[in-house]
């Protein structure tokens, strides 16, 4: 399977419209410039600048990908993209790295945990959260193809081993089958969530578990189905619990005028302690082990388990 970099770099190669941009972030592009030429273009520090120029680029007919830090990306830069990209329909493709939990050793400062809420809020933007980079990888040309503007949340490099089937946008990857919950989620968490169904199965409760992929566009028809004939569907996200996956689906109940149990699991009001990654999650209460027992209280009406202590599941959400 080819990275993200060979994708992008033959995709470029292949279509002279295809322009590389950065905002001096080139780790997932450090062998482009001497491929691209003047079609890689570094403007230093100035995400807001990156997107004027991008969407001058796109309004002469060229397709601009813009990489920055997800966090000073959607941030910073947030009214360009809403106005110079966003209003206009442009088709300008920002690729935000280190989101969410993948900022481990970093503070509020750099912490992407808003930028779906912001970016779903544009008209026009698309936002595609893959699992991994053969999801990235393998749906990138389709995504440059499509005459709309698109925000990725830039995925670990750790693989998910999921056999996949689905890289068309807008649609969500049905990974696992369960009747008693369905566990929606995205991005590299898609990795707990399979360990959570493994340790509900030795518990009797089977889940079911879809990686969404799409925020925007929501594949409501693929996922409601499966949400609307299961138990409990729990939303888990290293997000805001506004305007992430959970209000996303909310949204889609009450348009669809369902009625379904949902358990959120996502940060609310606070940012998450700096750490490495796998410290991050245990504090936080997002592996998969947490996950399952988060799931299981919901099923049992017992209480969690002491070990738990009372800031963790303030900060779990439930």
């Amino acid at each position: 399977m080819k990275t993200y970099e060979e994708v992008l770099q033959d995709c470029a190669l292949a279509d002279d419209r295809i322009v590389v941009m950065t905002a001096e972030n080139r780790a997932a592009i450090r062998t482009l410039p001497p491929q691209l030429g003047e079609r890689f273009i570094d403007v230093g520090i100035a995400e807001q600048t990156m997107i004027g120029a991008a969407a001058g680029l796109a309004l002469r007919g060229r397709i601009p990908i813009v990489h920055a830090l997800a966090t000073f990306l959607t941030l910073r830069a947030f009214e360009f993209i809403r106005d110079d990209v966003g209003i206009a329909g442009l088709p300008v493709k920002l690729v935000g790295g280190v989101p969410g939990f993948l900022s481990d050793g970093n503070g509020p400062t750099h912490q992407a945990i808003e930028d779906i809420s912001l970016m779903r809020g544009i008209p026009n933007m698309q936002v595609f959260a893959p699992a991994d980079m053969d999801d990235l990888a393998s749906t990138l040309p389709t995504i440059l193809n499509s005459p709309h503007p698109c925000y990725i949340r830039y995925p670990a490099s750790t693989p998910t081993q999921v056999e996949r089937t689905v890289y068309d946008i807008g649609r969500s990857e049905h990974v696992a089958n369960g009747n008693d919950v369905t566990i929606l989620t995205y991005g590299f968490l898609l990795r707990e969530a399979l360990v959570a169904k493994r340790i509900l199965e030795q518990h009797s409760i089977s889940a079911g578990v879809i990686d969404v992929r799409w925020l925007k566009p929501f594949d409501w028809e693929g996922i409601l189905p499966l949400v609307r004939h299961s138990g409990l569907a729990v939303t888990f996200e290293d997000h805001f619990l506004t305007g992430g996956l959970f209000s996303i689906l909310s949204e889609a109940l009450v348009r669809n005028e369902l009625s379904v149990p949902v358990l959120p699991i996502a940060l609310e009001e606070r940012w998450f302690k700096p750490g490495l990654l796998p410290d991050v999650l245990a504090f936080e209460g997002f592996t998969g082990a947490h996950l399952a027992e988060r799931i299981r209280a919901r099923f049992d009406k017992r209480p969690l388990s002491p070990k738990r202590t009372v800031h963790q599941e303030a900060v779990g959400i439930g």
